[in-house]
């Protein structure tokens, strides 16, 4: 890619130029004063030029992502990824103090302990459950290899098209979100939990194949413990099919020049049952707890159980999801595997509804039926804006 051939500016097109216009503010070195005295009767204001669609549409058509701006050797980041103020807002106290659940998969009390941090968090981490150290490193590196290879090699598999079963994109809900995210991304569907290793890339087939294989199993296991931490029988969520098909997303996040000005993934909650998060060690993810946000450190060895809406939803809220987010470092990328887990293809259509068993007189039903693919369709459409899909399915 040619250095900065990605970026617009005023030289070639109607954009906004942050970066320059400051230098050339700077250099005259006389301050706002200077701007009254030469007679100005508005202050500078690019918004009027500003074309974010189109500024949008050219990124998307480079298929070089995020990765690509920071190869070309960007100072600045582009006007698309940044975030208003809302969407930035850190603690005023240290968010590392607070405790949040590590569930150890060997613990005799592992019900209790799952059923709690569902009920209070929607998230938590496990340790000891059963995938080799090994298998996790190796599939980070295989995100790595993938993203940072040559540009030429990763263009066959951009897309858009959501029914690919291997996409590399950057920024799923690009078109439609308010400020994109700092960050690319390959995925991987596995209908039914297949999926021909041939379609993978080489450069990362044998790391992700083991790897699904591994997180397959212990989605069956996580299955059964959350089965009875409801107070269902065990192999209750197995027979709903809810958690049939296995999409796996690799994310990349690339080394940026201006990390508080945008962000790795937007607040949001999963739009699935469960997902089951590997990170490498760089750090960055947050959840929303108790009205403050708490820094997850990374835990050599351990992957993170997020709940999705879909749990909240059939559970009636008995169990939640988790809002959550990533921030970025300036100088360090980072690599996470998200495996989101949805009702097998032959129930892609299922109406799933709030349990009867946890139904009541007092405790009627909070949300209307719908089905994975409905919900699917509206969570896409609006992007991650920071808000919650479920109130449009409360009752």
């Amino acid at each position: 890619m040619a250095k900065n051939s990605t970026i617009p500016n005023h030289d070639n097109l109607t954009y906004y130029d942050r970066a320059k216009e400051v230098e050339q503010f700077d250099q005259t070195k006389a301050g706002v004063k200077g701007l009254t005295d030469s007679g100005i009767s508005t202050i500078p204001n690019h918004e009027l030029t500003y074309n974010r669609a189109k500024e949008v549409e050219l990124f998307d058509q480079t298929k070089a992502g995020v990765k690509g701006l920071t190869d070309s050797g960007i100072s600045t980041i582009p006007r698309i990824f940044i975030h208003p103020p809302e969407n930035l807002s850190i603690n005023g106290n240290s968010s590392r103090l607070v405790e949040f659940p590590v569930i150890d998969f060997k613990s005799d009390a592992i019900v209790e302990e799952v059923r709690e941090a569902s009920e209070t968090w929607g998230f938590f981490q496990v340790v000891n459950h059963g995938i080799q150290l090994e298998v996790m490193e190796e599939l980070l590196e295989g995100i790595r290899r993938f993203h940072e290879q040559p540009v030429t090699e990763k263009r066959r598999f951009y897309t858009r098209e959501f029914n690919n079963k291997v996409r590399y994109y950057s920024n799923g809900d690009l078109l439609v979100s308010r400020a994109a995210n700092w960050r690319d991304s390959v995925s991987f569907e596995y209908q039914d939990g297949d999926l021909n290793s041939d379609e993978l890339p080489l450069v990362c087939r044998e790391a992700v194949t083991e790897y699904i294989q591994n997180i397959l199993r212990l989605k069956n296991k996580l299955s059964e413990t959350m089965s009875m931490a409801l107070g269902l029988e065990k192999e209750y969520l197995t027979k709903i099919e809810c958690m049939g098909t296995a999409n796996l997303v690799c994310h990349y996040y690339p080394a940026c020049p201006e990390p508080h000005l945008t962000l790795g993934a937007t607040k949001h909650c999963d739009p699935s049952f469960m997902t089951i998060l590997l990170q490498d060690n760089t750090g960055g993810l947050e959840v929303f707890h108790r009205d403050q946000w708490i820094d997850i450190q990374p835990r050599p060895g351990a992957l993170l159980v997020h709940l999705g809406d879909l749990m909240q939803l059939i559970t009636n809220a008995k169990f939640k999801s988790v809002e959550h987010r990533v921030r970025l470092r300036k100088n360090c990328p980072r690599v996470s595997a998200a495996c989101f887990f949805y009702p097998s293809t032959e129930k892609k259509n299922e109406i799933y509804r709030p349990i009867e068993k946890f139904l009541s007189e007092d405790n009627p039903p909070l949300y209307r039926g719908t089905s994975v693919t409905e919900y699917l369709t509206y969570y896409r459409a609006r992007g991650l804006d920071g808000q919650s899909a479920l109130p449009h399915f409360e009752l």
